[in-house]
């Protein structure tokens, strides 16, 4: 049997949760805490104060509510997760336990983080599935939880040292208190109130709550690269949106909390307890991008055993639609002309958020479908349209896995799509799906923020493949010249495109069948199920020719 000391030394980077740093850099452990005092609460210990609230025009303003339909709550009941990390174990069975390890840290970070402070590796697939039934799973099951973020604190953030999930999190006072930090000044006497509650919570003011760079922490990650016997041979900056974000102009003006947490117009409660309305509080249904995850989890609502009801989660992907399709991005095309027999029209793009479009987790990609009619609606040329089966017409990917398209400056045939995606590449320079055999980048022309200049980013960030020398694709969008014969079709034409997105795109999501195991069957099989469904229409725009 290891030893405490032994099960540590295999934790690796999250070993850095234990640790908080001095003035001058050393590292003194945090206090184990003893059996009966909680290190974290799960969320039921918290929607008994912060449920059921009610804003002075009478609308709903429960946090917990918003919360528990959130990828947030959810990161660790995600099917297309536990599928990736099944796979990533079988791909590097040899590190099995080191990939769960760093699996586990921003999807299951109440088990992890309690797992490490009593000297034990962090565990995933055994915990499978996560039920209400089986209370040894309860922990894992509660995903980014409401004690997490809100007891991280300052030090650290926004460094390296604390990417990757290795925030900081302090141990109770000499009084016991475990502080959990808000955004408000908290009289004490209502202080005294959680943390009599709570056993030992207490809330304090906390500004770093507000910050992008807590945010940060764990959607800044640089996965570990491994070869077939899991030994380590490189690493992929796997996703970014803060550093994109600290590239952009956004930096000075929105922080990820603006955007994915956007406060209400008027002042609200922030508990049912002696609660008064304050300015300023912020939504927490964190909408942000994964609209198709959420059909899913109202859809299999049962299977998944999730908290909330079918509905709330459908209503939940619904506010995430309507969010992307009126923030996302913006399309134009220039007024098309016809020389000879060749229609010429020029699609202007544009990313109206503050990261890369799309940004974070590489299986997510956007295009262009662009659609040519005659005078009579005839249609004469198509360009990038959605399959039922989530396939996009004409891309090489997703019908040969070692194929990709790439970044066009012109589209001539039906063939060619602009497609703004990451491609991963392996050791030897083949394309992957696999988070842990990538080390770099063969293709990144995801749209960029305003103001991100591309000759002067960091290698991290940076555009990658043909789009690096393309002049038309900037910090302004991106300019495609479309080029379609149309022989003596009647006019005037008209032309429309559309922006599509998709989360989970269809190659990353059929690399999974290849892999005999219970999670990646179940989400293979609930995404032919669902594929018509997993894209969705960001922006469209048309013109006619004279």
């Amino acid at each position: 049997m290891n030893t405490p000391g032994q099960c540590l030394a295999r934790v690796g980077p999250v070993l850095a949760l234990l640790w908080l740093p001095l003035a001058h850099g050393d590292r003194t452990p945090l206090p184990k805490y003893g059996p009966d005092q909680a290190r974290f609460h799960t969320s039921d210990r918290c929607l008994a104060c912060h449920n059921g609230l009610v804003g002075p025009a009478g609308e709903d303003v429960s946090f917990g509510a918003d919360w528990q339909t959130s990828l947030m709550a959810n990161s660790a009941r995600d099917p297309y997760w536990q599928a990736s990390v099944r796979r990533e174990t079988l791909d590097h069975a040899g590190a099995r336990a080191a990939v769960e390890e760093e699996c586990s840290a921003c999807h299951m970070p109440i088990s992890h983080y309690h797992a490490a402070l009593d000297g034990k590796p962090s565990e995933v697939l055994s915990l499978l599935p996560l039920r209400s039934d089986r209370p040894q799973t309860l922990e894992a099951a509660d995903g980014v939880s409401c004690s997490v973020c809100h007891q991280i604190t300052p030090e650290r953030l926004g460094t390296p040292q604390s990417f990757n999930g290795q925030f900081v999190v302090a141990g109770p006072d000499g009084s016991g208190a475990h502080a959990e930090y808000g955004p408000f000044f908290i009289d004490p006497g209502l202080q005294r109130v959680m943390r009599s509650s709570t056993e030992g919570f207490q809330p304090e003011q906390g500004e770093q709550i507000r910050s992008a760079a807590l945010c940060a922490s764990c959607h800044t990650l640089k996965t570990t690269a491994r070869n077939a016997s899991g030994e380590i041979i490189g690493e992929l900056p796997e996703q970014m949106p803060y550093q994109e974000w600290l590239h952009s102009d956004y930096r000075d003006r929105q922080t990820c909390q603006s955007c994915h947490m956007p406060a209400y117009e008027h002042d609200e409660p922030i508990t049912r307890v002696l609660g008064s309305p304050r300015p300023g509080v912020a939504r927490h249904d964190f909408v942000a991008a994964n609209f198709f995850l959420q059909r899913m989890f109202a859809r299999y609502h049962d299977d998944i055993d999730l908290p909330p009801a079918a509905a709330e989660l459908s209503s939940a992907a619904e506010r995430t639609v309507r969010y992307l399709q009126s923030r996302a991005a913006r399309l134009s095309i220039d007024t098309p002309v016809v020389r000879g027999t060749r229609l010429e029209a020029v699609v202007q793009v544009e990313n109206l958020g503050g990261h890369k479009l799309p940004t974070a987790y590489p299986s997510r990609r956007a295009w262009l479908h662009l659609r040519v009619s005659d005078c009579g609606g005839q249609q004469l040329f198509e360009s990038g349209a959605l399959n039922p089966d989530g396939s996009i017409q004409g891309n090489v990917n997703d019908a040969d896995p070692l194929r990709f398209e790439p970044h066009y400056r012109e589209i001539h045939s039906a063939d060619q799509v602009q497609i703004y995606e990451s491609i991963l590449g392996d050791a030897q320079g083949a394309v992957t799906t696999g988070l842990l055999s990538a080390v770099g980048y063969l293709k990144d022309n995801r749209l960029l923020p305003h103001g991100f200049d591309k000759q002067t980013a960091p290698a991290d960030i940076a555009v990658q493949g043909s789009a690096r020398d393309d002049p038309s694709f900037d910090a302004h969008g991106d300019r495609v010249r479309y080029l379609v014969e149309i022989g003596s079709a009647c006019r005037p034409l008209q032309v429309s495109v559309e922006l599509w997105y998709q989360p989970v795109g269809y190659r990353w999501a059929h690399n999974l069948t290849a892999y005999d195991a219970p999670e990646p069957r179940r989400f293979t099989t609930w995404f032919e199920a669902m594929a018509p469904a997993s894209a969705l229409q960001l922006a469209a725009a048309s013109a006619a020719t004279h």
